[in-house]
């Protein structure tokens, strides 16, 4: 779905590691990491829990400063004041101002959106049979989710950045959403990027992947090109082309690399971002 222009997502040489206010900084989660994430994409993030998933998202969302590299979002530089109309994201911990309503919210939401699109917000409100008079802080698990979810689409933003959006919510909600989100990178011309541990679901929903493990981007590419680089052999998988019968699910793939941690990385040429003179970056 990525066309010539600026990337969605852009990292070169980048390192982050945790933040620890007033105590020294914490290890370093993801080092000398390169790819590119084209614009209109579906992209899943997976890895094992303290990869550093949701590091990448909250510096791409401009919540915390790289160590070292360059981060681009939509051809800036991440947490530039430009981009907060143009991103939306949903962190693990899904804050929000919980003695506030739902209807205080989405008001909010609307004074401080200028593209705010208050028919996106209420899909996701409805899906949770959500009421505008409820306080945020009475919402179940799930309709919390389903609130916050609300609040990013609603302000129609070019890059949706997602921390386990699926985690609290049930099968048929789950799929309803995804499907929602898919129809906005055509609705609205946006990307998304999102972390799930829900393989199966995300094999029906993203056209693109980024396996981050062990510091470093494992796999990164279109889902289709990924699938067919490899087959198995017997019962192994090993990179070749072969026929489509042979070829493992997504979900496989991924096992398959998080089960061997020292076999290379694999990257599609379209996701390694280029040098100044068009070179890709190893």
């Amino acid at each position: 779905m990525g066309t010539a222009r600026t990337p969605a997502v852009e990292a070169v040489g980048l390192c982050l590691r945790r933040h620890r206010p007033l105590r020294a900084p914490g290890p370093m989660l993801l080092a000398d990491c390169s790819f590119r994430i084209p614009r209109g994409a579906v992209c899943g993030l997976v890895g094992p829990n303290g990869a550093g998933k949701s590091l990448l998202l909250a510096a791409a969302a401009g919540l915390l400063a790289p160590s070292a590299g360059v981060l681009t979002v939509l051809g800036r530089p991440a947490g530039s004041e430009a981009l907060l109309a143009e991103t939306g994201f949903v962190g693990q911990q899904r804050p929000l101002y919980h003695r506030l309503t739902v209807t205080e919210l989405l008001s909010m939401g609307r004074r401080l959106n200028p593209r705010w699109r208050p028919e996106q917000a209420g899909e996701l409100l409805e899906l949770g049979r959500i009421s505008g008079s409820t306080r945020a802080g009475d919402l179940s698990g799930g309709q919390r989710t389903l609130l916050a979810l609300a609040l990013a689409r609603g302000k129609a933003p070019h890059l949706l950045l997602l921390d386990e959006p699926l985690a609290d919510l049930d099968p048929l909600v789950r799929r309803t959403v995804l499907g929602l989100l898919l129809a906005d990178t055509t609705d609205n011309d946006s990307t998304v990027l999102l972390s799930s541990h829900v393989l199966p679901d995300l094999e029906e929903a993203v056209d693109h992947l980024l396996l981050v493990d062990g510091g470093r981007i494992r796999l990164a590419g279109p889902v289709p090109e990924l699938l067919a680089a490899h087959r198995f052999h017997g019962s192994r998988l090993v990179r070749a082309a072969g026929p489509t019968t042979e070829r493992p699910s997504l979900e496989e793939l991924v096992v398959h690399y998080l089960g061997a941690p020292t076999a290379d990385a694999w990257l599609a040429p379209g996701m390694r971002p280029q040098r100044g003179g068009g070179e890709a970056v190893a």
